[in-house]
């Protein structure tokens, strides 16, 4: 059942358009299909096991919900949840010309520096294809963000371990074995998702539910403070990756300045060294950005990790924060750093709000909308025969679409939609071996009593819709999703 990433938001859409079996049957919904039903009240027992929320889910509930959630990102809002654009500023022209005529002024001054604004890089040219070839970037990066999470250094740490990146010039390495030393012992820079680095993922943010990535081009140039005119210039792309867990009030945030492209005078021997705050629910505990040339050859980066502030002590606390990387470049020819250019990431959400782990703190992308897939060729096919059927009556939170499902976690409001879509007893019989499945999920807002009014319900194997059941337990606490919060089904 693992799918695994696609590949890029492409991919994502495509699989998304093009169905992969064809219906044989479509439903009526809230019709029953049964054949000569005979009660069986083990049947009964194995329909709730996704309707206790407060239930923490086993060992196999979490397994069984990791292996069912399609992980694949999607473009990400342009705004923050406060209306702000996200990481894009505007006005660097004016800035600019204000900056040469403030330094004309001072005796000796020659060079001054002009640091452009971040905009989307929509199409490559050949020599940020041929920046973003070099980088290496794992599909599954999972494993990787856990150990970086688990073993995030304390407040101040990185910035007392960092080590300056100083090399004589642009393009030689250190020229002595404590300089090498040095480079070394650098803690090295995180490797982005696979996605990210395909020439697709170029223009926003592109976000899964723990994680986001995104590529962007800028500038910096030297200016001539007699004349007014760029003398030379480094153009390069900026490689932002961000990612939490499900289960750490922390998260961690990465920039990365690879060149593409200089020209001109007085940028041999530019460096960039930056910092990081938050904006909302949240505080950087650690940073490390320091000096570091840049060059075909050197990759600035800058690492940061930020913590939620929510109340923990309280029960069911959400809030939402904003980390926000900024650097400048330096130079010896230029008469002062660069303006600070800034970056910020998606809103990252946090709480102690979910069901079955109460004392629990987690961190996740609230806009990305996780998806659970059943297979029709899977362990559960009845089940997912069943969805895939009632999905194509008009039934909402099919993927691909935008008519979600919303968790609902009141315990009666839950008893309540099953009673509605499968009634017990001999109101509505179950065959032997079968049990009632009902569509919308009974543990959403959309289910028979408290949904449209519509519904599905079909009698299939017992033991898989137990087990289908379980996979969407451990799919809500594996993908963190809280009470109202949306997500999708794919039959694939």
């Amino acid at each position: 059942m693992t799918l695994g990433l696609l590949g890029s938001h492409l991919g994502l859409a495509q699989a998304a358009g093009e169905p992969k079996t064809g219906v044989d049957t479509s439903l009526t919904t809230g019709v029953a299909l049964t054949d000569e039903p005979v009660a069986d009240e083990a049947s009964l027992e194995s329909e709730a096991e996704d309707g206790d929320p407060d239930a923490a889910p086993s060992a196999e509930d979490l397994a069984l919900g990791a292996d069912s959630t399609a992980e694949g990102p999607e473009a990400a809002p342009e705004t923050a949840e406060d209306g702000e654009r996200v990481g894009l500023e505007a006005g660097r022209k004016a800035a600019c010309d204000e900056r040469v005529k403030d330094v004309a002024g001072i005796p000796g001054a020659q060079f001054v520096s002009c640091a452009s604004a971040l905009e989307p890089a929509v199409e490559l040219n050949a020599d940020e294809e041929a920046a973003l070839s070099q980088i290496e970037a794992p599909a599954d990066t999972s494993e990787a963000e856990s150990a970086v999470l688990a073993g995030a250094p304390d407040t101040g740490e990185a910035e007392s371990q960092a080590v300056v990146q100083d090399a004589p010039d642009d393009t030689a390495a250190p020229a002595d074995e404590s300089a090498d030393a040095a480079a070394a012992a650098r803690p090295k820079p995180w490797k982005e998702p696979k996605w990210c680095i395909d020439a697709g993922v170029d223009s926003t943010w592109y976000i899964e539910r723990m994680r986001g990535c995104g590529i962007w081009r800028a500038e910096v140039n030297a200016v001539d403070v007699r004349t007014g005119r760029k003398v030379g210039g480094i153009k390069y792309l900026v490689i932002s990756y961000s990612f939490s867990a499900r289960d750490s009030r922390t998260w961690a945030y990465q920039v990365r300045l690879l060149e593409s492209s200089r020209w001109g005078r007085a940028v041999n021997g530019t460096k960039a060294s930056g910092s990081a705050s938050c904006v909302g629910k949240c505080k950087v505990v650690n940073k490390s950005f320091q000096a570091q040339t840049i060059s075909k050859s050197a990759e600035p980066y800058g690492q940061f990790f930020m913590d939620t502030t929510i109340n923990t002590a309280a029960a069911k606390q959400r809030g939402s924060g904003r980390s926000v990387a900024s650097w400048t470049f330096s130079n010896p020819e230029w008469v002062a750093p660069s303006e600070p250019t800034r970056h910020a990431t998606v809103d990252v959400h946090c709480d102690n709000a979910l069901p079955g782990a109460p004392s629990q703190v987690g961190c996740v992308n609230l806009q990305a909308v996780p998806v659970i897939s059943y297979s029709l060729t899977g362990p559960w096919p009845e089940v997912a025969k069943h969805i895939k059927d009632a999905q194509a009556t008009g039934l909402p939170g099919k993927y691909g679409t935008t008519s979600y499902l919303t968790r609902l976690t009141d315990r009666k409001k839950i008893r309540e939609n099953r009673g509605k879509a499968c009634p017990s007893g001999s109101t509505l019989p179950r065959p032997p071996g079968k049990s009632c499945d009902e569509y919308a999920f009974a543990s959403t807002w959309q289910g028979a009593k408290y949904g449209s009014g519509e519904f599905s319900r079909r009698m299939v194997n017992a033991k898989q819709n137990t087990d289908a059941g379980k996979a969407l337990k451990g799919f809500y606490t594996y993908s963190r999703v809280l009470e109202g919060d949306r997500f999708l089904v794919w039959i694939r």
